[in-house]
């Protein structure tokens, strides 16, 4: 008999131990009596990794639940993976369930950027999390504090509508940019009261450290091996740059303390004190079940420019977009803006904005379309059952929002922005949803608590774009140019910049 190629041979070998890995799994949960999820087929020792190469993730995901079911089961690396693609699978992961798949999944790379899940957004689910989400939501977010940045929005909002203002006739906006900056000054003032000496080194670190964190860290999928995490330069890399974000962090915390104790070392809570003054105020009292560690407190500042700074400027860039895209709407909502609020306002305030249904429903379909996170991520601490599959502990859960808002079954022409669908769904975008098809903050416990902080600004930002300035597409670029594409990452942004061309209103 003629031999084989080589080629040929390492061919066989691979498709023996492929089909060995496969009935091993098989007989496994045979033994077992467990019954999980479908999914499709693995190779050994990398899983299921393969299905992802060529796509972004999220869309190879969408793809492949399309095949296997609202529920799937992939084995990426080492590490058990659940994905759960539809508004039916969501409700029983993120209602029904929700106690029991609250807490966040360990990783080398979440590790890292949470400083061990400090902070709120990547911490596990216990008696830290509880307490500095009480502090979130009583303290950072209290009546006081939401007086206090209405004001700065406000202050930052009109400042934008000036410098748009300001410049010439055939002037083009770089869209993208300035609606960064906005973000940007926001929460700086939110959280360090205004412009602080190192802001902009901060948040060019914090920008290194997403890049990093969105990206493919081969140490995540295989956490057991060391060989891995010595050939990889990533954890390294995220490592030195997040050391970096944590010592000017350290440092304008340090410079506050100071500052207070030679101020006004015994000066009670004010009504302009910022974020950093409040967990300032509580550390200090230490009345708390957990100390208010000054690692804490870097990690909460961490997770609010995080959580607060990108999520509003693509948002606010995507609705842009979205209706230079559909000129009906841009119409509609430039109508409403106009007619409801009348001429001759220099600015708009959040008491104007009140009755602006169209525009919340603008800003729910772009939200719909564009979530902030295209995969949110969740772990089960013990085994449970979901949708008649078992579930074994341990497993990273990764709950597709980019699918679950496009589900066919949920939404008529699921892919086209249609903000009326939501007239008769309901233009609040805070309001309690029915279903699970909508999940732009999250859902449960865990739901994101700066929702009403996030659609605020970009309501007040939006309303003022559309009532002082037209907008159009530079040097007569046509609609079909405009780039749709998407990049994945921590947050879903565009590839390219928004350039765009304002006309005052006068």
């Amino acid at each position: 008999m003629d031999e084989l190629p080589i080629g040929n041979l390492c061919l066989v070998a691979l498709a023996t131990l492929a089909l060995a890995w496969a009935l091993k799994a098989a007989l496994r949960g045979k033994k077992t009596g467990a019954k999980h999820p479908p999914g499709p087929w693995n190779l050994p020792f990398i899983g299921s990794l393969h299905h992802l190469v060529g796509a972004q993730p999220h869309l190879a995901l969408l793809r492949l639940s399309r095949r296997h079911g609202p529920l799937m089961q992939l084995k990426l690396g080492e590490v058990s993976t659940l994905v759960v693609s539809t508004p039916e699978a969501a409700m029983e992961v993120l209602k029904a369930q929700d106690p029991l798949f609250a807490t966040q999944p360990r990783s080398v790379t979440i590790d890292i950027v949470s400083s061990g899940g400090k902070g709120i957004i990547l911490a596990p689910y216990g008696e830290h999390w509880r307490q500095v989400r009480k502090i979130c939501v009583v303290e950072l977010l209290s009546a006081r504090q939401v007086k206090r940045l209405d004001s700065i929005r406000q202050q930052e909002v009109t400042r934008l509508v000036e410098s748009i203002a300001s410049t010439s006739t055939s002037a083009i906006i770089n869209m993208s940019q300035a609606m960064e900056s906005l973000a940007n000054d926001i929460i700086a003032r939110a959280v360090f009261g205004g412009r602080c000496r190192q802001q902009e080194e901060y948040l060019r670190v914090l920008k290194e450290v997403t890049t990093m964190v969105a990206g493919f860290n081969l140490a995540d999928f295989f956490p057991s091996s060391r060989l891995v995490r010595c050939l990889t330069s990533t954890e390294r890399s995220l490592k030195r740059s997040h050391g970096q974000m944590v010592r000017i962090v350290d440092s304008i915390v340090e410079e506050r303390r100071e500052e207070k104790a030679r101020v006004s070392p015994g000066a009670a809570a004010k009504d302009d004190d910022d974020l950093l003054d409040v967990l300032l105020r509580l550390q200090k009292e230490d009345t708390l079940s957990i100390p208010l560690t000054t690692e804490i407190i870097g990690a909460l500042i961490t997770d609010l420019f995080g959580a607060a700074t990108d999520t509003t400027s693509y948002a606010l860039e995507w609705a842009m977009v979205e209706l230079i895209k559909n000129p009906r709407a841009m119409e509609r909502a430039k109508h409403e803006v106009r007619n409801t609020l009348g001429h001759g306002r220099s600015t708009l305030t959040g008491a104007n904005i009140g009755e602006l249904p169209y525009l919340r429903m603008v800003i729910k379909e772009t939200l719909r379309l564009h979530p902030a996170s295209a995969l949110i991520l969740r772990a089960n601490k013990e085994r449970c059952h979901a949708m008649g599959y078992d579930i074994p502990p341990g497993t990273l859960v990764m709950i597709n929002a980019f699918a679950i808002a496009r589900d066919p079954q949920q939404w008529d022409d699921s892919c086209e922005f249609k903000p009326e669908r939501f007239e008769s769904k309901g233009a609040d975008i805070r309001a309690a949803t029915a279903h699970l098809g909508y999940i732009p903050f999250g859902a449960g416990r865990r739901q994101c608590p700066g929702a009403l902080f996030a659609t605020t600004t970009m309501e007040l930002a939006l309303a003022n774009l559309l009532y002082h300035f037209d907008w159009a597409l530079p040097n007569g670029q046509s609609l079909e140019s405009l780039d749709l594409t998407e990049v994945f990452g921590v947050t879903m942004h565009r590839r390219s910049n928004l350039y765009l061309h304002a006309t005052l209103q006068l």
